[in-house]
């Protein structure tokens, strides 16, 4: 609720013309005094408060135009990291029948939901050999979820192509423990440089 200063003054200028004695008129003085201390903090709070506010509106505007920006770094950097990795673990990766080199992108939007929820977005990565299919997560910390949502997409994917997947393989630089356990239960292959407790 608004504090109505004009009507506050008026009572404060009422009480000082009534007051008949030098105290009561000293005690109504001292209340005009306070009354007109407080209006003058008020207004200097709500000032300030509105200049606040202003800064904060500009700091989210900036904040959101870094995440933006952020988010497009992220991307290239992702794209760069998961070919790194793939260069890093190429040895493990060719003992088990792959080329990193060879490894393309496979990005499906199941926009009715057939497989997924509606308008998810699947993607993996893919190589395709004597006609089989490794599917691969490139990560460079997986963690449980990576594990469980990996699996799901490679379950949709399988559908998408109408083919099993020969082999499906999570890279990462560092694997939960946890996240190894549940991908050696799923059958997902792991190849990684550390496993984290």
């Amino acid at each position: 609720m608004a504090l109505d200063w004009g009507r506050l003054e008026e009572v404060v200028e009422r009480a000082v013309r009534r007051a008949r004695s030098d105290e009561l008129r000293e005690m109504a003085d001292a209340v005009k005094a306070l009354a007109e201390y407080m209006k003058t903090g008020f207004q200097e709070t709500n000032k300030r408060i509105e200049e606040l506010a202003k800064r904060v509106e500009e700091l989210s505007k900036t904040v959101a135009e870094l995440k933006v920006a952020m988010g497009s770094l992220g991307r290239r950097w992702g794209r760069d990291l998961e070919r790194t990795v793939l260069e890093i673990y190429r040895d493990a990766l060719e003992k088990r029948g792959i080329e990193p080199g060879r490894v393309e992108k496979f990005v499906y939007t199941d926009v009715d939901g057939r497989y997924l929820k509606p308008g998810a977005r699947i993607e993996v990565d893919v190589y395709i050999h004597d006609g089989g299919i490794y599917l691969l997560e490139v990560k460079s910390h997986a963690e449980l979820e990576d594990v469980e949502w990996f699996a799901q997409k490679a379950e949709a994917v399988e559908k998408i192509l109408g083919r099993k997947a020969h082999r499906l393989i999570i890279v990462a630089v560092n694997i939960d423990k946890e996240a190894l356990e549940r991908a050696t239960q799923l059958g997902i292959d792991a190849v990684y440089g550390a496993v984290i407790e």
